[in-house]
């Protein structure tokens, strides 16, 4: 089971550059209660992340069988979303960036733990490490409840660098914000220069799988 761990902690590294949860977690550090309302974004973050998982381990697992004898239709759709990631990984080099406190509503406990559930579905382009650390646990053939566990031990370590954000308002107060509005700069320009490579990476690989299957009737994956 360690060596699962060998594949899994460079994947874990690309998957927490997301600049959508920790700049929110940096907007909620500036509320009324901060410590509170970051901490509740994270956990609600990360259970939604870890449920995320299980759900589309069950279903990657659950097409295994047509994943070793695909057919030709299944070439096409890989090329499709080939081409869209391809797509998404151009227009995110350009798109205009928002900040994620624009346009919301005054926090809550409530919204706080909202958001940081809804953080799962906006920032999902940053969620395609995860895909990979995913495919990394079901082909280590593991059992259920080993799975789990590592699935469980993922997320712990991807939620604990933004664990830093309620520590530092904790123990720093409001001295922490200029720190950590620099930190999110930082993070936000390196997500935009990574996340557009990983996209075309995986985008090229699925393209170049499908017209090799279409010219060879072997895929090259």
């Amino acid at each position: 089971m360690p060596d699962i761990w060998n594949a899994l902690i460079p994947i874990l590294l690309a998957d927490v550059l997301n600049p959508v949860l920790f700049g929110f977690l940096v907007y909620a550090a500036g509320s009324d209660r901060p410590v509170l309302y970051s901490s509740a974004a994270l956990i609600g973050h990360t259970v939604a992340y870890f449920a995320a998982g299980i759900v589309l381990s069950y279903g990657l697992e659950s097409i295994s069988e047509r994943l070793a004898n695909p057919k030709q239709i299944d070439f096409f759709i890989e090329l499709l979303i080939g081409l869209a990631l391809l797509v998404i990984a151009v227009k995110s080099r350009s798109a205009e960036k928002k900040a994620p406190e624009q346009n919301l509503a005054k926090l809550t406990l409530g919204l706080a733990f909202g958001f940081g559930i809804v953080i799962n579905f906006v920032g999902i382009p940053f969620a395609v490490p995860y895909f990979a650390a995913i495919s990394q646990i079901l082909k280590a053939d593991l059992s259920i409840f080993q799975s789990l566990y590592i699935l469980m031990g993922y997320n712990l370590l991807y939620a604990l660098p933004f664990c830093m954000v309620p520590i530092l308002v904790a123990g720093l107060g409001a001295r922490s914000r200029p720190l950590l509005e620099k930190f999110n700069g930082l993070l936000d320009r390196l997500s935009s220069a990574i996340m557009p490579i990983i996209l075309a990476l995986v985008g090229v690989a699925l393209v170049a799988d499908a017209l090799v299957y279409f010219v060879t009737r072997q895929p090259l994956f």
